[in-house]
């Protein structure tokens, strides 16, 4: 790979293309190492003065902002003002959708507390991902993960319900259809058929029976470990569910209705890209969390019920902010340099694509790797071609990308955007989560990537 990759800018009047030095990538992994260690601090060393300054929003984003600083001021010394302005673009798109569906799922309580047995458990997690196709993945860990931690509150060994949470409903479960995770729906713009991700449907179901699998085990063997009087406990807690603030269901509906119809292809057929209008789906997708408001206000019984509060949004928010600016660099080295990696098995770009998606946010990733597979000849000589915009792809290998960069989400608290959700709204429920390295060291690889690999095997 050559030590620079280049990067289109624009003025007022000309164009032009800038380089990136490789070492721009440096503020990228500092952030992430930054929030690695900060969080192990504050995990494992409760009453220190770092834990507590962690503690703190405004010093998440002090950080983010100061790895993010170096970016910015390369960017803006070599002209490359669109790329930053696209990078903040895509940043207050992600951050009004989580933002709109925190609020409008906050509105909307599960009442009812379910006996928090391993099968009741898997059952809860296995809706959970059905769900994530209708919804989205944000849209159903949002709406079941207080109903789950409510369950399972009166349990005492529970670190690993959370994070099986986020491997299933956050990540895997939504590829079955595109508007359940943003690569797809980048798909379907880009000209893949709306159901054509159906095809996804044997190894999704292969991965998702052995992950709820492990699950069921798992949460077998820590429910053994609890004591009698906490399993009565959970018993005589138990109330049939019910839901409240249904009315919050239609502001939901109209969020999933504005991603689907306002896309970048009908704004500029309205004549409205490059206009204040440009940002008609966000209005419309802010005017649905407002409207949740009116119909659940911040003190009503459904937001109470739910523990409601703005600060694991806020949390995603600033260190996001960073997030989306350091990363600019290391997407475009991707985008530039993408053809020099030699992948021509599907296996490989199932591998690419996943474990850059763990890092990178996957939905450029995933765009990235398409334009990357097109024109690479199948392995199978005979396999099928799909027509997209830019030209014509091999199904194997975009069954292999879609995978990668939807299930291996899973593999960081920052691969996916209702990964660090889930992790905060259960902070914020008294449950101890692991730190950003625990994450995936512990739980995240050990779990999830023998599963992958078998997965990978049968079906790639």
């Amino acid at each position: 790979m050559d030590l620079f990759t280049t990067l289109s800018s624009s003025t007022g009047h000309t164009s032009h293309v800038v380089e990136l030095p490789l070492w721009s990538v440096v503020p990228f992994a500092g952030l992430l190492l930054t929030i690695g260690i900060m969080s192990a601090i504050a995990a494992n060393f409760t009453h220190s003065k770092l834990s507590h300054l962690w503690e703190h929003n405004e010093n998440k984003l002090l950080v983010a902002s100061l790895w993010a600083l170096p970016v910015v001021i390369l960017l803006v010394s070599l002209g490359a003002w669109e790329s930053l302005w696209v990078s903040l673009e895509e940043y207050f798109s992600f951050l009004t959708l989580l933002f709109a569906l925190f609020v409008i799922t906050g509105g909307i309580l599960i009442e009812g507390d379910l006996r928090a047995k391993p099968a009741v458990n898997t059952g809860f997690l296995m809706v959970g991902a059905v769900l994530a196709n209708i919804v989205g993945t944000t849209g159903s860990s949002m709406l079941l993960i207080r109903a789950l931690l409510r369950s399972n509150s009166h349990r005492k060994h529970t670190i690993h319900t959370p994070v099986f949470f986020i491997f299933v409903v956050s990540n895997i479960g939504g590829c079955l259809l595109p508007i359940g995770d943003p690569p797809l729906f980048l798909g379907y713009l880009h000209g893949v058929p709306f159901f054509w991700t159906l095809a996804l449907f044997a190894p999704w179901m292969l991965t998702l029976s052995l992950v709820l699998m492990v699950f069921y085990i798992w949460d077998t063997l820590a429910y053994w470990k609890e004591t009698p009087a906490t399993i009565q406990e959970d018993a005589d807690a138990y109330s049939p569910l019910r839901v409240r603030g249904v009315i919050n269901f239609l502001w939901l509906a109209g969020v999933l209705l504005a991603v689907i119809t306002i896309t970048p292809d009908r704004l500029d057929a309205w004549g409205m890209d490059g206009t204040p209008l440009m940002f008609l789906r966000e209005y419309v997708i802010l005017a649905m969390a407002g409207l949740s408001f009116v119909t659940a206000p911040l003190k009503s019984e459904t937001r109470t019920g739910n523990n409601f509060t703005f600060g694991p949004i806020i949390e995603v928010a600033f260190l996001f902010f960073g997030i989306f600016i350091a990363m600019i660099p290391a997407l475009n080295i991707l985008q530039t340099h993408g053809n020099q990696l030699g992948l021509t098995q599907p296996w490989q770009f199932f591998l690419t694509t996943g474990a850059l998606s763990s890092v990178l946010d996957n939905a450029p990733t995933y765009l990235t790797f398409l334009s990357v597979a097109e024109g690479v000849a199948q392995p199978n000589a005979g396999g099928q071609l799909l027509t997209i915009s830019e030209g014509y792809i091999g199904a194997s290998y975009l069954i292999a990308i879609s995978l990668g960069a939807v299930f291996m989400g899973a593999l960081t608290y920052i691969g996916n955007g209702p990964n660090f959700m889930v992790k905060a709204i259960a902070q914020e429920w008294g449950y101890k989560m692991p730190d950003f390295f625990s994450y995936t060291i512990k739980y995240a690889l050990p779990v999830l990537i023998p599963i992958y690999l078998v997965m990978m095997i049968v079906f790639l």
